[in-house]
């Protein structure tokens, strides 16, 4: 079973930050429009494991206009 924190950061990464670097936008802007440093969002598509502070999460999904418990279960199907 993967780890958790692994999980999230890959959800983010595959489903968050690809589609909208493939619009042609960049990661800065990707970490502005979801109240982030971008130094995070490095972290989060990085090789090594992170641990995404709920806070973060929390402020991610707000941007998204989703809960952190329909986030759980986004990751979860």
């Amino acid at each position: 079973m993967k780890d958790i924190n692994e999980k999230i950061c890959s959800y983010i990464t595959k489903n968050w930050l690809i589609p909208w670097l493939q619009e042609g936008k960049s990661q800065t802007s990707f970490a502005k429009n979801h109240d982030v440093e971008e130094s995070t969002i490095r972290k989060i598509k990085g090789e090594e494991p992170y641990r995404i502070p709920v806070e973060t999460l929390f402020k991610m999904c707000e941007a998204r206009k989703i809960s952190l418990s329909d986030f759980f279960k986004l990751i979860n199907e």
